[in-house]
């Protein structure tokens, strides 16, 4: 397997499992969806915005395009909105990753230190940690929480 093509598996894991985390933030009502958690850095609303900001923000630098900024997340009232939002970069992501090429892989994005696997592995590495904080704040609301172990997502049917 190629680095380029590790690199899509894990991108393919990453947006996989903040999927699963929609589908389990389904389970709590609007009024939990946007309780703060001062130890949670915020709502849940917060944190799944701020895994799409993330995303987006550096999928940007990929792209030598210019800052797009933190999205804000009471721009994203709803569960519906804020998914949305990360359904469109989930979607940049992907069609970003299947353009990649093995060359481009690893030569730095303009103005960025480090080649662009480092910055794609920093954007599954954060959705990880944040992914865990919402599923923690989840279960305070009932909802079951899930391994997010990448074996076991590989071996998946």
């Amino acid at each position: 397997m190629s680095a380029l093509e590790m690199i899509r598996t894990y991108v393919e894991y990453h947006v996989d499992m903040t999927r699963l985390v929609w589908d389990s933030i389904a389970r709590i009502s609007e009024e939990e969806f946007l309780a703060g958690d001062a130890y949670a850095r915020g709502s849940v609303r917060d944190l799944m915005v701020q895994i799409t900001s993330t995303d987006r923000r550096w999928l940007a630098a990929l792209k030598n395009q210019r800052d797009v900024g933190h999205l804000r997340a009471q721009d994203y009232p709803t569960r519906e909105t804020a998914r949305e939002a990360f359904e469109l970069v989930a979607k940049e992501m992907e069609e970003y990753v299947r353009w990649l090429g093995e060359g481009e892989l690893g030569r730095n994005a303009t103005d960025m230190p480090w080649p662009r696997w480092t910055m794609l592995l920093h954007i599954i590495n954060r959705g990880t940690e944040l992914r865990t904080v919402v599923l923690q704040r989840l279960a305070k609301f009932g909802v079951p929480a899930f391994d997010q172990d990448f074996i076991l997502w590989l071996r998946r049917e």
